[in-house]
C-alpha cells in the first residue's frame, strides 16, 4: 500500500510520499493557487482561493454575518467561535456538493484566507472594517477564537484558517504595491506581531498570508524576517501570498529584476503557493538554477500536508454535511445573535428604547435606511433574504411607517435629471409629519474597502476625512432642524463624525449583516439591549492624526493617543446599555503565571448584556502612553442583579516592550489593573457616569 494512502502514517510521512512519486515538474504546477489535478496519484484539481471574513463569500448563497469590524464590537470571543464554527459548517456542506459535481472553481475550496488580523491603526485605512479593530490584544483573542471555530478539533480540519496580511500593514491602499512600512522593533512586538503569533502558536492557523507592501525593506511575501518569525513561532502550516504580490517585487519594490528572480526569492523565503501568476516560472527559476529541486519539494509537502489534514484523500467525519446546511435557521439565528451585539449605543438622552405604545408615526429617513449592501461590508457572501433597517421597523411596528431616501450616499441628487438635493424636502416632509425620527446614515464598501473594489477612486478606497459625505451631512442637519425626536442609525465600517450633538440618540451598527435590520429593529423598541463596545476609537476629524504612511504607532490608538489634544469623539472599549452596570468590588492576585481576579458587578437598569474590560497600567519606562487592555468577558444581568464573575488574566498580557523589542515582565515597577465596563480614562467616565476599580498588583 502507498504511504500516501496509509491512514495510520503521519499527514507529514503520507504528504513526502505523495510529493515524491510526482516529477519536478508536477511539483512545481502545484505551487500555483489553480492547482491542477494529477489524475494517476488521485490528487484532484484545486483551487486555493475562498473567503470566509464574515460568511461564506463569492460562491453563492451562504449565512452573511455582520462585517468583522461589527464582530469585534461585540467583545465576545465564544460568540467569533460559533460564528466560525458556521462559516466552516457551510463551506464544507458547499465543498462537498460542488465536487460531488466536478466544480473545483474559486471560492469552492476548503481554504479560507481569513482572518484578516491587522491593526486598524488609523481610521483613514478603507479596509480596517475587515479587520478586528486597533487593539492586539483584542485582536488576537478574538482572531483565536475565529481560527479554532474554523478548523474544528476532529481528526481533520473542518477547513483551514489563515491568517492575513503579514505583516505590518494597514494602508495607504494606493500605496501598497510599491510601500515600505517602517516599524521600529518596539512596535514590531509591541502591536503589529502579537496577534500573529498568537494564532500561530496557540490557534494552530493553518495558513499564513502575506502582505503587498515591504516591512522594513523586505517585501513580506519574501521576506527573510517574517519567515524566520514563524520558524520561530513553530509554524507547520502552509504560506500564500497576496494575490500578483509576487509580481511586485520586481515590477513596483524593485528587489529584483525578473519575474523568475521574484519567484525564487519568495519560494525561498518561505511561500508556499502564490495567489497570481508569477509561479508559472517556477519550474523555468529551477532550470535556471535559481532554485533548488529541495525548495519546490518543501514548498509542495506543506500544501500536501494541508489537502492532507483536511481529509482530501479520505473519508472524513464532515462527509455528511451538504445544502441543508448552508442558510439553516439555526445558522441565520446566529447571525441575528451577532448583529445584537455588534450594535454600539454611543448616546442615548432617555428616548430609547422607544416606547411604541406612544407612538403613531415612525419616519424612516436616509440612504441606508433600505440599502442591502449597507448590510454586507465587502467580502461578503449572498444572503437569500435581506432585512433593512426599514424593513425591521417595518416588521415591528404596529403603527405607520414612512420613508424617505433623502439623499443619495454621495452623489447630489438620487435622480438623474433632477436638480442637486431632490430627496431633500421629501425628508422634511416626513419629519414634520413623523412622531419619531430614525435617521440611517453612513457608508458601504462602495465608498471604504480594497483598492479597486471601491467606488471612492479618489481615495483608493481609504477616506479622506471622517466626515459624511456632503449630501448626507445636508440631509442630517436638514432633518435635525425640524426639531423631532431623532435617532440616528450610524451603518459604517470605521470611525465618522456626524457634526452635531443634536441628535437624541446614536446607534453605531457597522455593517451588521443579513439579519441587521431585525436587530437594530430589536434595540429601538427594547427587546434587545445593546451590548456593544467601539473596537476602534472614534476621532473628531483627521486633523490631528499622524500621517499616513507613518507607521510609528506614537500618539496613535487609545494606548498612545495625547488626552490633551481632544480629539477623540467617542474611545475604544465605550458603549451603553440599557441596563446601569457598575464594579462594585474586585479582588485580584497572582497565581502562578496568572492573576485571578474576582469581580462584583451590579446592574440597577434593564436586563442588558455588558462587557468587563480590564486594562493594565504600568510605571515602567516601556510602558505604552496611557493603558492596555489585558482581559474582557461578556456578562448577561437581569433587572437589580449583582453578579461575581471570575477573570484569569495571563501575566504574558502585563507585558512591556523595550525599544529593543524585547518583551518582559516589568517587576519593578507599579502595576494596576482596572476593571469596568470601559476604560479608565476621564472621557469614558464622563461618557458612562461610572468609574473603574483599579487594584494595584504585585507582579
Amino acid at each position: 500500500m502507498e504511504i500516501y494512502k496509509d491512514r495510520t502514517k503521519s499527514f507529514e510521512e503520507r504528504a513526502h510520499d505523495l510529493v515524491m512519486r510526482m516529477t519536478v515538474e508536477e511539483r512545481c504546477e502545484q505551487l500555483k493557487f489553480a492547482a491542477p489535478a494529477i489524475e494517476r496519484l488521485g490528487v484532484e484539481a484545486y483551487n486555493w482561493w475562498n473567503e470566509g471574513l464574515h460568511g461564506v463569500a463569492r460562491a453563492g448563497v451562504a449565512t452573511m454575518f455582520p462585517q468583522a469590524i461589527g464582530l469585534a464590537a461585540s467583545f465576545d470571543d465564544e460568540l467569533l467561535k460559533t460564528v466560525a464554527e458556521v462559516i466552516s459548517i457551510e463551506t464544507r456542506a458547499k465543498y462537498n456538493e460542488y465536487s460531488k459535481h466536478g466544480d473545483r472553481d474559486i471560492y469552492k475550496g476548503l481554504t479560507l484566507w481569513s482572518p484578516n488580523i491587522n491593526i486598524f491603526r488609523d481610521p483613514r485605512w478603507g479596509r480596517g472594517h475587515e479587520t478586528y479593530g486597533e487593539d492586539p490584544y483584542l485582536t488576537a483573542r478574538l482572531g483565536c477564537a475565529f481560527v479554532k471555530g474554523i478548523q474544528g478539533d476532529g481528526e481533520n480540519l473542518r477547513a483551514a484558517a489563515c491568517a492575513k496580511h503579514f505583516a505590518v500593514h494597514s494602508g495607504p491602499e494606493a500605496l501598497r504595491h510599491e510601500f515600505d512600512a517602517v516599524a521600529s522593533p518596539k512596535d514590531l512586538e509591541e502591536t503589529y506581531l502579537p496577534a500573529f503569533e498568537a494564532l500561530v502558536r496557540e490557534a494552530k492557523v493553518e495558513g499564513v498570508m502575506g502582505a503587498y507592501n515591504r516591512t522594513n525593506g523586505e517585501p513580506c511575501c519574501g521576506s527573510e524576517y517574517l519567515s524566520e518569525k514563524l520558524k520561530e513561532w513553530g509554524f507547520d502550516g502552509y504560506f500564500v501570498s497576496d494575490c500578483w504580490a509576487i509580481k511586485d517585487f520586481h515590477e513596483n519594490h524593485h528587489v529584483t529584476a525578473t519575474p523568475e528572480e521574484s519567484a525564487a526569492l519568495a519560494l525561498k523565503n518561505g511561500c508556499d503557493v502564490n495567489c497570481g501568476s508569477t509561479y508559472i516560472l517556477v519550474y523555468k527559476a529551477y532550470k535556471d538554477g535559481l532554485i533548488s529541486e529541495e525548495e519546490i519539494t518543501s514548498a509542495c509537502e506543506h500544501l500536501m500536508r494541508t489537502r492532507m489534514r483536511l481529509g482530501m484523500f479520505d473519508e472524513t467525519e464532515y462527509d455528511g454535511l451538504d445544502y441543508t446546511d448552508v442558510e439553516s435557521p439555526e445558522h441565520i439565528a446566529v447571525s441575528l445573535e451577532a448583529a445584537r451585539n455588534a450594535c454600539v449605543l454611543l448616546k442615548n438622552d432617555g428616548i430609547l428604547p422607544l416606547d411604541a405604545s406612544k407612538i403613531k408615526t415612525i419616519g424612516v429617513v436616509g440612504p441606508n435606511a433600505q440599502s442591502q449592501r449597507a448590510l454586507m461590508g465587502n467580502y461578503h457572501g449572498t444572503a437569500s433574504r435581506y432585512v433593512t433597517v426599514l424593513e425591521g421597523i417595518q416588521n415591528a411596528f404596529d403603527g405607520r411607517v414612512m420613508f424617505s431616501e433623502g439623499c443619495h450616499l454621495f452623489r447630489n441628487k438620487v435622480e438623474g435629471l433632477a436638480l442637486p438635493g431632490d430627496r431633500i424636502e421629501e425628508a422634511v416632509i416626513v419629519a414634520e409629519h413623523s412622531d419619531v425620527v430614525v435617521l440611517c446614515v453612513g457608508l458601504d464598501e462602495t465608498l471604504e474597502g480594497e483598492q479597486g473594489d471601491a467606488s471612492n477612486t479618489d481615495a483608493s478606497g481609504d477616506k479622506l476625512t471622517l466626515h459624511l459625505p456632503d449630501p448626507q451631512r445636508l440631509l442630517v442637519k436638514r432633518v435635525l432642524e425640524v426639531g423631532k425626536p431623532t435617532v440616528v442609525v450610524l451603518l459604517s465600517g470605521s470611525s465618522l463624525n456626524i457634526e452635531t450633538d443634536k441628535e437624541n440618540a446614536l446607534l453605531q451598527a457597522f455593517y451588521p449583516g443579513s439579519e441587521g435590520g431585525r436587530a437594530i429593529a430589536e434595540i429601538l423598541f427594547g427587546k434587545t439591549s445593546p451590548s456593544g463596545k467601539l473596537p476602534v476609537t472614534f476621532y473628531k476629524d483627521v486633523e490631528k492624526l499622524r500621517d499616513f504612511t507613518d507607521y510609528s504607532m506614537e500618539d496613535r490608538t487609545y494606548r498612545n493617543e495625547k488626552p490633551e489634544d481632544d480629539n477623540v469623539l467617542y474611545p475604544f472599549g465605550y458603549g451603553l446599555s440599557y441596563g446601569k452596570v457598575e464594579v462594585t468590588n474586585v479582588s485580584a492576585a497572582v497565581e502562578g503565571d496568572c492573576v485571578r481576579a474576582s469581580v462584583t458587578l451590579k446592574n440597577s437598569g434593564r436586563a442588558t448584556k455588558d462587557v468587563l474590560e480590564a486594562y493594565f497600567k504600568s510605571g515602567s519606562k516601556d510602558a505604552v502612553r496611557n493603558h492596555a487592555l489585558c482581559g474582557f468577558k461578556k456578562v448577561c444581568l437581569g433587572e437589580g442583579e449583582q453578579k461575581t464573575v471570575e477573570m484569569n488574566i495571563p501575566l504574558s498580557a502585563l507585558t512591556v516592550v523595550s525599544d529593543e523589542g524585547q518583551r518582559y515582565l516589568d517587576k519593578t515597577a507599579k502595576t494596576v489593573i482596572y476593571f469596568g465596563t470601559s476604560q479608565p480614562d476621564a472621557q469614558s467616565e464622563t461618557l458612562t457616569g461610572r468609574k473603574c476599580v483599579g487594584v494595584e498588583i504585585r507582579l
